[in-house]
């Protein structure tokens, strides 16, 4: 049983004997603040904080780190104000105190709770993330005690130790705590599934023995005759790892224990190729399953050469090389050679990439709508099979897997994805849709005054890009639905000769009060959004009960096709511009534009509140979609010149689909843009000149 005495010994492998009892005073005044405490074996609760320091001492953390982590429960349970702390041991122990004290409550509550709290998380570990390392420490120590907690609470507490803090692990390159994590989490949440697998595991690895020999046999043979100084082990499956594999992958459990896993370690970089050439004339290498993590490391730090050989009877060999020190990183992350100081200029490899993941976790924080959605795109980044792709000037960016030149621009800077509007993939221009493989280069092409689309948010992976999009778009819809509101409130008022700033202060204060709004701006969003009808507004501003009426005699409102989001266009009916069209105001979408003649109108005519007659401008600078069915002959490449034509007048193709009627007629149904009738017409006139067309027909609802 760990003692502060053994844990004193231990340190002095590594710290200063001043540093030392610094750590044994935070333990006596623990100690003193927990002296009526239990722990639910019936254990001192001191135990648990001496034993998240004996975690952490193994990382061969820094004294401070220790001190807090003696004391990490004392403000939550014993009633120790930060102030005390501060005072008694330094402010930079107070601050890793506290940051641990606000973090033991996550996933604990309803959702929304749960996010908030993992907000805090967040702030706390880009502040210092050795409150993050504390919290890892004191969870891991938790899931080693488990058995004591009911088993309701072990499978809630196993089933946030999979979803939150094994991926936070991973993420900081902590392997061994983040394999720890699994195992206990997966006999606690899955205790029968994991016996069966550690059953199995137990009945195949006797078969197995002798193979394995073989092959350590073999392997350290060609290193000793190639003069390499090695070290060469087999490496053991996780019962966690191997049900992940069946689950995801949908494989048997033999098909995953077919495969022999070993690991060489050695002296130098140079030295891990050599290895790898070596181990590739013993055994054939499977194609395609060679990956470099040496020269371009994995987002958290991960170095090592992964190759699959072709073994003997032709089984399945993986192999990882790699050196002493990344094995240490491997193993221990940011803790494999830790650096704590905050303004230290050149960290360096996995304690670079976890700062630089606090920065995203802070910029996701900023843009994000809710703490829902912030965590949202969290545990997206929380599990990243990763892509490392280039910038033109030879940068590496690892994503994760799927991800599309989108999630790259916003990858380099926020601003870089917020005006692309084009790409080019290994030199060759290409969709911004496209999904991104590692070892291409990506250029992003950027126009000013671009603005995020909507549909990317079909196809981003990366939570960055998501939220990023999100909050560009929010703003954007509520500039878009002020401007509105603002057209709509000013055309309300000249109906009885006034503007805005005939309304008097005071007057326009109670309506924003009675709304519950902040500002003139909000309530504009609100008419713009159609949340609120700008004659009623009106009706109040001005204590003029009949309003409605007047507004009718400006005439309709002119549609101009720069109005955005808040004015959308109708799927049904596809309107373009010389089309009659109408309006309808549809709370939080705006205006939904329309034709005269839609037959979703009908009813929606029965509510006048909510139909505004509507105009196109003059200077429409807009293109519209229209659809087009044209009955056509089957001749060979009929549907090519059709293709064709329609592009040679300017209209741009979005969707074509071929219904066979029968062996010698079929139906063409085309979706395509034109800026207006005209231009529709001409469309129109150049189809009907195709041999083989019968029939054109715009098809509206």
């Amino acid at each position: 049983m760990l003692t502060i005495d053994s844990l004193s010994v231990e340190l002095g492998g590594y710290l200063d004997p001043n540093q030392i009892e610094q750590v044994r005073h935070a333990y006596l005044f623990a100690e003193e603040a927990h002296k009526d405490q239990t722990r639910r074996s019936g254990e001192p609760y001191i135990t648990h904080p001496l034993s998240v320091a004996g975690i952490l001492s193994e990382m061969h953390m820094d004294h401070q780190c220790l001190m807090a982590a003696l004391l990490h429960d004392v403000i939550e349970d014993t009633g120790v104000l930060k102030h005390t702390i501060g005072k008694e041991f330094g402010e930079d122990v107070a601050h890793l105190v506290d940051g641990v004290s606000k973090l033991s409550n996550i996933f604990q509550s309803r959702a929304e709770a749960q996010a908030e709290n993992f907000q805090k998380m967040t702030l706390a570990m880009a502040k210092d993330i050795r409150v993050i390392m504390i919290k890892l420490a004191d969870r891991l120590h938790n899931m080693r005690t488990l058995d004591h907690l009911n088993s309701e609470k072990q499978r809630r507490i196993a089933k946030e130790t999979l979803e939150i803090y094994a991926p936070i692990a991973n993420r900081l390159g902590m392997n061994n705590i983040r394999v720890e994590f699994e195992e206990t989490g997966f006999r606690a949440l899955y205790p029968l599934r994991s016996s069966m697998i550690e059953k199995a595991v137990k009945r195949a690895r006797g078969n197995r023995r002798e193979y394995v020999n073989t092959i350590l046999i073999a392997l350290q043979s060609a290193l000793d005759r190639a003069e390499i100084d090695a070290q060469v082990f087999g490496r053991e499956k996780h019962l966690y790892s191997i049900y992940d594999k069946m689950r995801s992958k949908r494989r048997s459990f033999a098909e995953i224990m077919d495969v022999y896993a070993f690991r060489i370690i050695v002296d130098s970089v140079d030295t891990c190729y050599r290895v790898l050439g070596t181990v590739h004339n013993l055994y054939k290498p499977v194609a395609g399953r060679f990956k470099d993590y040496v020269a371009i490391p994995k987002a958290n730090g991960y170095q090592s050469l992964h190759t699959t050989l072709f073994g003997l009877h032709a089984l399945p060999i993986e192999i990882q090389i790699r050196t002493q020190d990344m094995e240490l990183v491997a193993n221990n992350g940011i803790a494999g050679h830790w650096l704590y100081k905050s303004n230290d200029e050149s960290p360096s490899g996995s304690h670079q990439r976890a700062r630089e993941w606090m920065k995203d976790l802070l910029e996701l924080q900023q843009s994000a709508g809710n703490s829902l959605e912030f965590i949202e795109n969290v545990k997206i980044d929380l599990f990243p099979d990763e892509v490392y792709l280039f910038s033109p000037r030879g940068q590496i960016y690892d994503l994760a897997q799927g991800s599309t030149a989108v999630d790259f621009a916003y990858a380099v800077h926020t601003d870089i994805g917020n005006t692309c509007v084009a790409c080019r993939i290994d030199r060759r221009l290409a969709p911004l849709s496209a999904t991104l493989e590692s070892g291409q280069t990506v250029e992003i092409i950027t126009a000013p005054g671009a603005q995020p689309n909507p549909a990317w948010l079909s196809f981003v992976v990366t939570g960055k890009a998501r939220a990023s999009i999100r909050h560009a778009l929010k703003n954007q819809q509520r500039n878009e639905s002020v401007i509105l509101g603002h057209r709509l409130l000013d055309r309300s008022l000249q109906a009885h000769d006034l503007s805005l700033n005939d309304i008097a202060p005071a007057v326009m204060k109670t309506m924003l009060a009675e709304k519950n709004l902040d500002s003139l701006d909000d309530l504009l969003e609100e008419i713009g959004l159609g949340n609120l009808m700008a004659y009623v507004v009106v009706r109040r501003l001005t204590s003029n009960p009949d309003v409605s009426g007047d507004v009718a005699m400006l005439g309709p409102l002119a549609i101009m096709g720069t109005e955005g989001m808040v004015v959308a266009y109708a799927k049904c009916c596809k309107p373009i511009k010389g089309d009659p069209i109408i309006g309808h105001i549809s709370a939080g979408r705006g205006i939904v534009i329309h034709t005269d003649t839609c037959k979703n109108m009908v009813e929606v005519r029965e509510k006048p509140e909510e139909v505004m007659d509507v105009r196109w401008d003059t200077e429409v600078d807009q293109e519209f979609s229209v659809e087009l069915k044209v009955e056509l002959e089957h001749e060979r490449g009929i549907i090519a010149v059709l293709a064709s034509t329609i592009t040679n007048t300017d209209a741009n193709i979005e969707r074509i689909n071929l219904i066979e009627k029968d062996a010698k007629l079929g139906t063409v149904n085309i979706v395509l843009t034109v800026k207006d009738r005209i231009h529709l017409a001409h469309v129109i006139k150049r189809i009907r000149l195709i041999k083989g067309i019968n029939k054109i027909l715009r098809t509206k609802n």
